[in-house]
C-alpha cells in the first residue's frame, strides 16, 4: 500500500471515527483482498450514487443536515482513481470499500435501499469475525504490546482451547480488525465439556445469531404502523386529493419540526404517526375547508412515511460485539442484538432488559421468540435505550430422544415438562415411561463420601399414555430441575416384538405378526403360501428360550397334497420358519466352454441344452474358430481305473458363427450334458496380419502388412524400394512396442552388405523403421563447459569432442562418459589396468554425454597419502630384498 493510500485511509478513518467505535472493519489487506474478488459491489455502488439524480454539492449538504461527515462518500462520488491519481486501484482498495457507516449514509439519503446493500453488509459482518483470532502465545500478555511481527502472528494463529473443548480456559489476548490487541475476558473462552458419544451440547437459540444476513434489519423507507413515533430525520410524504391537488415532502429537522406549506411549523417530535394524522386533521382543516373526517369530506389527504431515522443504541453485557449501534427507528430489542452478533455462549437468552433513562422498560425472552413467535415484549427502541444481556442463568442439558437435543436455560420455577415442551417433546422411538435425570447435588446435600453427583429415573407413564409431550398436567413431569441437570431420553430396544420369521419356499418370506393361538399352517398361509418347488419332507422351527436366550429345534413335515402341516405345530413369539426348496437342496450344475469363443466360462446347465446353445451364451466363435469340430469332455459312465473325464470330437460348421445356415448340410446338434467341458479349437497357425511402418528416406515409406512369421528388416527393406542416395544407413533408429522395448540398435550397414545376419532382425507386429538422412554433426550433452554440436571428424575418439565442447565441467566425470551411436547402440569408456582405456570412436550424428561426478563419495585426502605411503614402503622393502640377493 502506497504513502497516499495508507493517509486516505487514515482520513477516512477520522472521518467515521464515531460510528466506528462499535463497529469493525476489515484491515487493509483484507479490504484489498474483498475488493479485488467482489469488485462488482463497490461498482454497483457507485453507479447507484451516481444515478441518483444528486450533485456532490447535494449529496454532501443531506450528509451535513443528517448528522454524518459531509466528505464520507467522496470516495464514490467518482470514477475509481487509477495510476493517474497517483494511487492504483489495488492501492486505493482499502478507501473504496464501504464501511457500515458508509451503507447507513446512502440509506438514510434515500439513494439505496436496506436489501440493496444487504450482501455489502453480510460479507463486512462476516470479515468481523474472520478476522478476530484469540491466540496463546505468552509473548502476547501484556495489551500494549505492538510488535509487527507478534501482530501478525495474532492475527493467523488458531486458539487450541476453542479446538479443543476439554481445555482450560487461558489468558489470552484478541487481535481485532483494525489490528489493535486487547485481552478477552476468560469467561468467553469457556466451553462446555464434551463427552464422548454424547449430545445436546448445541446452546439453543445462539444459532438464530451466527447467520450472516441482513434481512433481520428493518428498512428504512418504511411502512410502519400507527403507533410508529417520529424523530429528527423522518422523511414523510403529504399528499392532498379533492378539491386541492397537492404533494409535500416532509423532512423532520433536528428540533423535531415540520414544515407544512400554508400551514406553518409543526412540533412532531415523539408524536405518533396516528397523533400526527389527528393534528394535521385539525391545522389542514383551518387551511382547506373541506378537509374533514367522514364521508362528505371533499378534500383528502394521505401521510406516508418515506424514510425513517436511525436511533443510537448500546448493547452491553454478555454480547458477542458490545458497544454502540445505530438502528433504525423501527428496530426493536432483537435488531440490536443481531447487529451485536447475539449473546455470547455466556449470556442470557431467557432475561434480555431494554433500558431507557435508567429506567427498565421491558424483559424480553428470547425463547418466548423462538419457541411461539411471541415478539410482545420485543419493544421498539429510541435513542439512548440500553439493551443488556446479563450471565445466564441456570441451564441443563437434553440429550437422546427429542426432537431439539442442546443445553437450555431455565427461568425459576420451571419444570421437567417445560423443558421437554422446549426441546420439541419426544421423538416416535423414546422409551416415554423412563426418563433419566444425571444430578450434581447442592454442596449442602453431599455427603461426607464426596458423593455429588445422583442419578434420578422419573417415570412418564401417564404422559406416555395420554400422548403428551410435557406440562403441568402431569405429576411426573412437575419435577423441578436443577442447574447442571442433564436429562436423558432413552431410544427404544432394537427388538421387535409379536412377529415370527417365515423364510425360504414361501411367496411373500418376512416377517409375520403374531397372535396368541397362532399355528405353522396360519404363519405359512400369512407369508403367502408354499411355492411349486417348496420341499414338502420337513420344515424347521428355531424357537427361542426366554430364559436364557438359546434356541430349540423343531420340525414339521408337509402333506404333499395339501401342503398343509402334518403336525400343525403352536407358535410362539419370535419363532423362526424356515421351508427349503428343491432347488437350494440340489448341487448347482453347469457347463464349459473354453478355446476360441468370446466369452469362455460357466454358464448354468439346463435339460436339453446343445452345444449351439452354449456357444450363443458365450457371445458366438471368434474368427480364430476352427470350423471343422470341438472336443466335449464329460463325466465318465464308470470311475475304473482312475477315470475322470471321458473326450469326444463334435462336428460344428460355419453356421455357428452367426447362427444363421449357410451350407446345405448342417453339423448335427450335439446335446450337453452336466458339468461338460467344451473346447472350441483354434486354426493351426492363424494369426491377425502383422504391420510395421517404415519412415525416413526410403523411396516407399509406408505401412507394410509381413506377408510370412519369419520376414526380416532385409525383406523389409527390399519392399520399400531400398534406400535413397541421402539416407544415413549408421542412423536407423529401429522401435519395437510390443513388450515396451523401445529403441534397439541395430547395424544396418551389416544387414545391407550380408543379409540374415545377426543384425538382420525378425519383425514383429508394431515395429517401426525410421531412415534418417545423413547428418554430419556429433551433438556433445552433460557435464561439459559448453553444450553444443561439433562436427563430425572420421577417427576422432571421445576426447576429441568432449574437448571441443570446451572440456569437462568441474563436476564432470569423462572416465564414465559415454556414446549414444546413431543407430541406438551404446558405448562407454572402459578402464583396463596395464592397458589404455577403450575410448568409444562417435559416427556421424551420434551423441556424447558426459555425466556427473558423485560428489556423495568423499576420500579422505590423508587416509589416500596413507595408502600411498604404504605401497611406496612395500616398493622399497621389495627392492631392498632383491638387492640382497
Amino acid at each position: 500500500m502506497t504513502a497516499l493510500s495508507r493517509l486516505a485511509l487514515a482520513a477516512l478513518l477520522l472521518l467515521v471515527a464515531p460510528a466506528l467505535r462499535a463497529q469493525q472493519l476489515p484491515t487493509p489487506d483484507q479490504a484489498r483482498r474483498l475488493l479485488e474478488t467482489r469488485p462488482d459491489l463497490v461498482a454497483q455502488l457507485r453507479r447507484q450514487i451516481s444515478t441518483s439524480g444528486l450533485t456532490p454539492d447535494q449529496i454532501r449538504a443531506r450528509l451535513r443536515a443528517a448528522g454524518y461527515p459531509e466528505a464520507l462518500l467522496d470516495d464514490y462520488l467518482g470514477p475509481a482513481r487509477g495510476r493517474a491519481g497517483g494511487a492504483t486501484m489495488r492501492d486505493s482498495a482499502a478507501v473504496l470499500l464501504p464501511s457500515e457507516d458508509v451503507l447507513d449514509a446512502v440509506s438514510t439519503l434515500g439513494i439505496t435501499d436496506t436489501t440493496d446493500t444487504s450482501e455489502l453488509r453480510d460479507l463486512l459482518r462476516q470479515r468481523a469475525r474472520d478476522t478476530t483470532r484469540v491466540v496463546r502465545d505468552p509473548r502476547l500478555r501484556d495489551p500494549r504490546l505492538r510488535d509487527p511481527r507478534l501482530l501478525r502472528d495474532a492475527r493467523t494463529a488458531v486458539d487450541d482451547s476453542l479446538a479443543e473443548p476439554d481445555s482450560e480456559p487461558v489468558d489470552t489476548l484478541v487481535a481485532d480488525s483494525l489490528g489493535r490487541l486487547g485481552a478477552m475476558p476468560r469467561r468467553m473462552m469457556t466451553r462446555p465439556r464434551r463427552a464422548e458419544g454424547d449430545s445436546g451440547f448445541t446452546l439453543f437459540g445462539l444459532d438464530v445469531f451466527q447467520a450472516t444476513t441482513t434481512q433481520f434489519d428493518p428498512n428504512l423507507a418504511g411502512p410502519v404502523d400507527a403507533s410508529y413515533r417520529l424523530g429528527p430525520g423522518d422523511r414523510m410524504v403529504l399528499i392532498l386529493t379533492g378539491d386541492a391537488e397537492r404533494a409535500y415532502t416532509l423532512d423532520v429537522t433536528r428540533e423535531g419540526f415540520v414544515v407544512v406549506p400554508g400551514v406553518g411549523e409543526l412540533a412532531v417530535a415523539n408524536l405518533t404517526l396516528g397523533q400526527l394524522e389527528d393534528l394535521l386533521y385539525a391545522r389542514l382543516g383551518r387551511v382547506y375547508s373541506g378537509l374533514r373526517r367522514g364521508p362528505n369530506a371533499t378534500t383528502r389527504f394521505s401521510l406516508n412515511v418515506a424514510r425513517l431515522h436511525t436511533n443510537q443504541v448500546y448493547v452491553l453485557g454478555d454480547v458477542e460485539r458490545p458497544g454502540s449501534y445505530r438502528v433504525s427507528s423501527a428496530g426493536t430489542a432483537l435488531t440490536a442484538l443481531y447487529a451485536a452478533g447475539g449473546p455470547s455462549p455466556s449470556g442470557s437468552l431467557r432475561h434480555v432488559e431494554i433500558r431507557r433513562g435508567g429506567r427498565l422498560v421491558d424483559t424480553l425472552d428470547l425463547y418466548d421468540y423462538l419457541l411461539r413467535a411471541d415478539g410482545s415484549h420485543d419493544p421498539r427502541l429510541q435513542s439512548g435505550d440500553v439493551v443488556f444481556v446479563p450471565v445466564h442463568g441456570p441451564r441443563v442439558r437434553v440429550v437422546g430422544e427429542v426432537v431439539r437435543p442442546a443445553t437450555y436455560e431455565l427461568r425459576p420455577a420451571e419444570t421437567l415438562g417445560d423443558l421437554l415442551g422446549a426441546a420439541g417433546g419426544f421423538t416416535a422411538e423414546a422409551v416415554r415411561r423412563r426418563v433419566q435425570v444425571s444430578r450434581i447435588l447442592p454442596p449442602a446435600q453431599r455427603d461426607g463420601a464426596d458423593r455429588g453427583r445422583v442419578v434420578l429415573d422419573i417415570s412418564a407413564e401417564r404422559t406416555a399414555a395420554d400422548g403428551a409431550t410435557g406440562g403441568g398436567a402431569d405429576a411426573a413431569m412437575a419435577v423441578p430441575l436443577e442447574p447442571g441437570d442433564v436429562i436423558r431420553v432413552f431410544a427404544l430396544s432394537e427388538r421387535v416384538g409379536r412377529r415370527v420369521t417365515v423364510r425360504g419356499g414361501v411367496w411373500t418370506p418376512g416377517a409375520v405378526g403374531f397372535a396368541p393361538g397362532m399355528r405353522l399352517s396360519d404363519a405359512l398361509r400369512a407369508a403367502g403360501g408354499l411355492t411349486p418347488d417348496a420341499f414338502r419332507g420337513q420344515v424347521l422351527v428355531s424357537r427361542l428360550r426366554p430364559n436364557d436366550s438359546t434356541r430349540v429345534q423343531l420340525r414339521a413335515a408337509l402333506d404333499d397334497s395339501t401342503g398343509r402341516p402334518v403336525d400343525d405345530l403352536a407358535l410362539r413369539e419370535d419363532d423362526e420358519i424356515r421351508v427349503f426348496s428343491a432347488a437350494e437342496l440340489r448341487p448347482p450344475r453347469y457347463v464349459a466352454i473354453t478355446g476360441a469363443v468370446r466369452r469362455g466360462g460357466r454358464y448354468a446347465y439346463r435339460e436339453g441344452m446343445t452345444l449351439r446353445d452354449l456357444v450363443l451364451l458365450a457371445g458366438g466363435l471368434e474368427e480364430r474358430a476352427w470350423l471343422r469340430e470341438a472336443e466335449v469332455a464329460q463325466l465318465p459312465a464308470t470311475r475304473d481305473g482312475g477315470r475322470l473325464a471321458e473326450s469326444r470330437r463334435v462336428p460344428i460348421d460355419s453356421s455357428y458363427l452367426s447362427g444363421v445356415v449357410r451350407t446345405a448340410r448342417v453339423a448335427p446338434e450335439v446335446t450337453l450334458e452336466p458339468y461338460a467341458n467344451v473346447l472350441i479349437l483354434a486354426q493351426p497357425e492363424w494369426e491377425r496380419p502383422r504391420r510395421v511402418v517404415v519412415t525416413g528416406e526410403v523411396r516407399f515409406p509406408g505401412t507394410y502388412t509381413l506377408l510370412a512369421k519369419d520376414d526380416r528388416l532385409s525383406d523389409l527393406l527390399t519392399r520399400a524400394g531400398g534406400l535413397t542416395k541421402t539416407a544415413h544407413a549408421g542412423g536407423i533408429v529401429f522401435y519395437r512396442s510390443e513388450g515396451n522395448v523401445g529403441r534397439v540398435g541395430v547395424d544396418l550397414p551389416r544387414v545391407l552388405h550380408a543379409a540374415h545376419g545377426r543384425d538382420d532382425l525378425l519383425l514383429q507386429d508394431g515395429d517401426s523403421v525410421h531412415l534418417p538422412a545423413f547428418d554430419a554433426i556429433v551433438e556433445v550433452q552433460g557435464a561439459v563447459n559448453a553444450p553444443r554440436g561439433v562436427a563430425w571428424r572420421p577417427g576422432k575418439g571421445l576426447d576429441y569432442y568432449v574437448r571441443a565442447a570446451g572440456g569437462a565441467a568441474r563436476t564432470g566425470d569423462v572416465a564414465h562418459a559415454y556414446v549414444t551411436q546413431p543407430d541406438g547402440s551404446v558405448e562407454s569408456v572402459v578402464a583396463r589396468r596395464l592397458r589404455p582405456d577403450v575410448i568409444p570412436t562417435p559416427r556421424a550424428g551420434a551423441v556424447v554425454y558426459v555425466t556427473e561426478r558423485d560428489t556423495t563419495q568423499h576420500t579422505d585426502p590423508i587416509a589416500r597419502l596413507g595408502v600411498l605411503a604404504q605401497v611406496l614402503g612395500g616398493l622399497v622393502a621389495l627392492t631392498a630384498i632383491l638387492v640382497r640377493r
